[in-house]
């Protein structure tokens, strides 16, 4: 498939190996890894580096097999989730931080047209969280109110 914004294609990565049940050699069990789950949150983890560390340190291949539920579904069972989706926070802290860099280097044109883009996709996702609702159907996106959210 196309990158979005470019005419090149996609990147090419390997690939985890098809297992449909949790190994045996999994060392801790669903209990405890929603419980470290809750602490790493609670630490201001994001749920991808929840999943690496649980993958690096604790030898959890895989949560979704291990517990039957993704690191998110877990953090909202728990009422740990951040009210903000991972991606759009991502994408709204690189707008900001574009838009930090485009102020003190005004003649950066070809990183205004990154900061377009960037603002694209987001208004993007928050149309496809509104429609799924994850977001509130009054959530607007503007370079202001991210700044405020975010930090």
């Amino acid at each position: 498939m196309a990158r979005m914004h470019t005419r090149r294609k996609g990147r090419s990565c390997s690939k985890r190996p098809l297992i449909s049940e949790n190994p045996e050699w999994v060392p801790i069990g669903a209990a405890e890894i929603e419980d470290l789950i809750v602490k790493f949150t609670k630490e201001g983890y994001t749920p991808a580096r929840i999943g690496l560390v649980l993958r690096d340190q604790y030898g959890v291949p895989d949560v979704k097999l291990a517990t039957g539920k993704t690191v998110t579904a877990i953090m909202k069972e728990k009422d740990v989730a951040p009210s903000l989706p991972e991606d759009l926070s991502n994408l709204m802290r690189r707008a900001i931080s574009l838009n930090v860099h485009l102020k003190e280097n005004r003649g950066d044109v070809s990183n205004k047209r990154g900061l377009n883009l960037i603002e694209a996709k987001i208004r993007r996702l928050e149309r496809y969280y509104k429609r799924n609702g994850v977001l509130p159907q009054n959530w607007r996106y503007s370079l202001s109110n991210a700044e405020l959210m975010l930090k």
